[in-house]
């Protein structure tokens, strides 16, 4: 089945990850191919473009509920980029109040947003506890056996820090990970972090499902603040610069001992509104 065409959309940036927001409260998009859609409309240079296309729909347990696929069209259960642009989003159209609650693949994420007047809105997210952690694997990429971390903080990622992420080579590496047997069959995001300070990393993301390096991943970003304070070399918060050059900033609560454990984590950041158009039917062709 065809969309219903003309569909009002909203194109937004999380620190250089980009979406396009639909609300599809009212469904536009009833009996349609959902994932071939997001591949759709999230061709670059051919339709709007774009990361991951974000449905903004109705909720019986929160304030609204979403899905979220993947510029492959793969639904994926969490995006830390995407989810706080689907807040302002939320907020700004009237369909949120600033403290608010969605539901997800990963479960409830509760966010706080905070207009800043002339400058972007910032958008705090209370992420879900991370799960399947492991420290210390030693995987062969590439040819060599290197130290991989891995941590699940709403979806996978694996962490593999570097003396210079400038001259890592991620896509290769990355792809290498992303389908690595030790993560299958799921795989992984891929996330190369480099030490800037005590408190502070960069890190540049291979994003499973868009398939590349992208500019900032939230869950990412997340990921490899976690792991940097789990191997006891940083506290909270822990700034972020994204490969775009932004920055996001990592809360958490650690409870050190044998068999530490994280709480109470936030990632609080920027959301960009860019423009606002429809979608035609030959958006698709």
């Amino acid at each position: 089945m065809q969309p219903r065409f003309p569909i009002p959309f909203t194109k937004m940036s999380g620190t250089g990850n980009d979406f396009i927001l639909i609300d599809h409260r009212t469904p536009l998009l009833t009996g349609v191919d959902l994932a071939a859609f997001a591949r759709g409309v999230c061709r670059r240079r051919f339709s709007v473009g774009a990361d991951g296309l974000i449905l903004i729909e109705p909720s019986t347990t929160a304030d609204f509920a979403w899905q979220f696929f993947n510029a492959d069209g793969s639904l994926a259960e969490m995006c830390g980029n995407g989810a706080r642009c689907a807040a302002r989003f939320a907020h700004a159209k009237g369909i949120a109040p600033a403290a608010m609650r969605f539901t997800t693949l990963a479960g409830i994420i509760e966010a706080q947003v905070t207009e800043a007047g002339a400058r972007p809105a910032l958008v705090k997210l209370r992420m879900t506890p991370p799960t399947a952690l492991v420290l210390h694997q030693a995987l062969l990429v590439d040819g060599a056996l290197k130290t991989v971390h891995s941590i699940n903080t709403g979806v996978p990622h694996a962490v593999h820090f570097v003396n210079d992420v400038a001259t890592t080579p991620v896509f290769e590496w990355g792809r290498m990970l992303r389908f690595h047997e030790e993560f299958q069959p799921a795989g992984t995001n891929v996330n190369f972090v480099q030490t800037l300070g005590q408190n502070a990393i960069k890190v540049r993301t291979y994003e499973r499902g868009v398939e590349q390096e992208t500019m900032a991943c939230g869950t990412g970003a997340v990921a490899a603040a976690l792991i940097k304070a789990l191997l006891g070399e940083a506290s909270s918060p822990v700034t972020v610069t994204t490969s775009g050059g932004d920055q996001l900033l990592v809360h958490f609560h650690l409870t050190p001992g044998a068999s530490p454990t994280i709480t109470e984590v936030f990632l609080e950041g920027p959301a960009h509104f860019v423009y606002e158009g429809q979608l035609g039917k030959e958006s698709l062709t």
